[in-house]
């Protein structure tokens, strides 16, 4: 019984990611006025859940995403910028919190 339990908790978590990962990529679509399918963002999805579970983590991370963004330069720099601005942002307000 334990068994099904666990399943159903795996099943609904990668449900909620592959909602998610689709909530982003649609806003980013509908900014950029592009399209992906569903193929699409299930095999994002699929290889963001991989990384991370190579990696032996259960938590997707921003590595993870730049690992997916590789081989794509143009796309891997976007990314790249942003979490380091991310980064410094919040390196900032701990410093704030702290003085």
């Amino acid at each position: 019984m334990a068994d099904n339990a666990d399943e159903d908790v795996q099943e609904r978590l990668k449900a909620a990611l592959w909602f998610a990962v689709g909530k982003m990529v649609d806003e980013e679509t509908l900014r950029r006025n592009r399209n992906v399918t569903p193929q699409f963002i299930e095999n994002i999805a699929l290889d963001l859940e991989s990384f991370s579970r190579h990696a032996g983590r259960s938590t997707i991370t921003t590595d993870d995403v730049l690992l997916l963004a590789r081989r794509n330069g143009d796309l891997h720099s976007i990314i790249k910028d942003f979490v380091d601005k991310e980064k410094a942002l919040k390196l900032k307000g701990k410093g704030k919190s702290k003085g």
